[in-house]
């Protein structure tokens, strides 16, 4: 019997190919109509709010998103951009800044959840072009390289002292009745929530122990 020429000859490979084809264009179409569907009847996005921040000092009104982290408000509302994303996940503390004297992560809280409150920025620590000590204390030890999570570390920093201060125990107060002395352990505990990706730890502890001391070096 005489082969059909015409006919192209199937192999398990051609069939495997014809088939993959198949199941793509059938997933295609399928995709297509609920991509073009869109958000579902009924759920508009959210209305903006207008609010008032009281930031470095200076009152600001501004309208948000009522889903806009602190964070997003400081660096695309206000230009406050030293405060910087690293993780968005409150993870690596780059975003921290103080909020009535006490630091927080400023990508995991809403801004509509501090309106009023006094939030202070790595902008808002120096007096003009006056550094404030702990500024100028990681100039003067080096405590940073790329300088990506000073700011965090910074803002950090300045509540670590705050809260000794204040007598705050931690993980690796070993007397939690009595006032904690201010060990490298202890500091290296208090800013476990910051992390430095170039490993400048050594420079920080001795920044922070510099202001705690009132070297004047």
């Amino acid at each position: 019997m005489e082969r059909n020429t015409d006919s192209p000859h199937m192999t398990r490979r051609t069939v495997l190919e014809v088939g993959a084809a198949a199941a793509a264009v059938s997933f295609i179409g399928e995709a297509q109509p609920a991509q073009a569907a869109g958000p579902p009847a009924g759920d508009p996005p959210p209305d903006f709010v207008t609010i008032g921040l009281q930031v470095n000092g200076r009152r600001y009104a501004v309208t948000i998103d009522p889903r806009t982290t602190v964070l997003d408000a400081l660096r695309e509302h206000l230009a406050l951009t030293g405060t910087k994303k690293g993780c968005d996940q409150g993870q690596c503390g780059a975003c921290t800044v103080l909020v009535n004297g006490q630091r927080i992560n400023s990508c995991l809280t809403l801004a509509v959840m501090h309106t009023d409150d006094d939030i202070t920025t790595i902008e808002g620590l120096a007096n003009g072009d006056e550094l404030h000590p702990m500024q100028a204390a990681f100039v003067r030890h080096d405590g940073l390289q790329c300088g990506y999570c000073t700011p965090g570390q910074i803002c950090s920093a300045v509540a670590v002292l705050a809260e000794h201060g204040a007598g705050w125990p931690s993980y690796a107060t070993a007397d939690v009745a009595t006032a904690p002395a201010l060990t490298k352990a202890e500091i290296a505990e208090r800013m476990s929530g910051n992390i430095c990706r170039c490993s400048a730890y050594a420079n920080i502890v001795a920044a922070i122990r510099d202001v705690a001391e009132g070297d004047p070096k």
